[in-house]
């Protein structure tokens, strides 16, 4: 197995019991930390992701101005250290509730500073709308939502959920942490093996059975049977009131995953409705920002975060 990176900033975690599952947290810093013009910083993990995910970026923002941020992580459920619920599909509206509820929890008062990536960045987007006395600024690493729907595709994304339910979904288990790591730079060639070999005990664990498991739920790849709705999703990116940053990679493709059906552009179109955007791009960097370039991130990150 390749030499693993070296963390610089150290984490710890904490467990709370929140809407019937126990959920991680993983923190960088101290209460001691918070402050009006630091508020904490909340990253929030993508799909198939971890909390953990966030080190490297984390790292670099201390590089940047030491070790005087108080940064959170939570794991969605799912995922990470976080319970699985007793459910065989995943609704976008608990991951609303859960985040309001960890809020309420770790950080009971005045506003953050809140990051989502991917799955997070769609979360946060529709989170700041309904909560804007909560958000000081507001950071979306690429997440571009989904492709339009309407009402006739309905009957068939519901007969394809019924059919997905009557087989278990599968993920692929691996012989050693070696291996798992293998699969994080055959997924994103831009991450470094150092990294990857980091990462790989943070995103499985070993089993009973001696093998490796990644820390997703195999539920998360079954279809939703509810319809994303952009109406519904732009109405409560209008009610943001924080500034926005948003940041994608040069390399990102999104045809590899929507095809036609949902150009870059369209979602460029979408974010017109937020009231104060700034926009950045990174390069060469793909999907996986905070591990493709943490430093270059973090630079964005410090000048937004602390900008008046």
């Amino acid at each position: 197995m390749e030499s693993s990176y070296r963390a610089r900033r150290a984490d710890s975690s904490e467990f709370f019991a929140l809407r019937g599952l126990r959920h991680h947290v993983r923190r960088w810093g101290t209460p001691a930390l918070a402050a009006a013009q630091r508020p904490p910083l909340v990253l929030l993990h993508g799909w198939m992701d971890v909390g953990a995910s966030f080190q490297f970026v984390v790292d670099a923002l201390a590089a940047i101005e030491g070790e005087t941020r108080l940064v959170l992580a939570p794991d969605w459920r799912g995922f990470g250290l976080t319970d699985r619920p007793a459910a065989d599909t995943y609704w976008f509206r608990d991951y609303l509730a859960d985040l309001d509820a960890v809020l309420d929890r770790i950080v009971p008062e005045g506003p953050i500073d809140l990051l989502g990536h991917s799955l997070g960045g769609n979360v946060v987007m529709s989170y700041a709308g309904l909560r804007p006395q909560r958000i000081r600024k507001l950071v979306n690493l690429e997440g571009f939502g989904l492709p339009a729907t309407h009402a006739a595709q309905a009957p068939k994304r519901l007969v394809q959920w019924l059919d997905e339910l009557k087989t278990p979904p599968q993920m692929r288990s691996y012989a050693s942490l070696g291996e798992v790591a293998a699969r994080l730079v055959a997924n994103n060639p831009l991450l470094g093996r150092d990294k990857a070999a980091w990462l790989a005990p943070h995103w499985s664990r070993r089993e009973a059975d001696g093998r490796w498991h990644i820390l997703g739920d195999p539920a998360h790849r079954r279809v939703n049977p509810v319809l994303y709705r952009v109406d519904e999703q732009l109405e409560a990116w209008k009610l943001i009131s924080a500034p926005l940053l948003w940041v994608e990679g040069d390399r990102t493709d999104v045809d590899k995953w929507w095809g036609h059906r949902y150009p870059r552009s369209e979602f460029h179109e979408r974010l017109s409705v937020v009231a104060r955007v700034q926009r950045e791009t990174l390069s060469p960097c793909g999907h996986m920002l905070h591990h493709d370039q943490p430093e270059a991130l973090a630079r964005r990150l410090a000048a937004f975060l602390d900008a008046p």
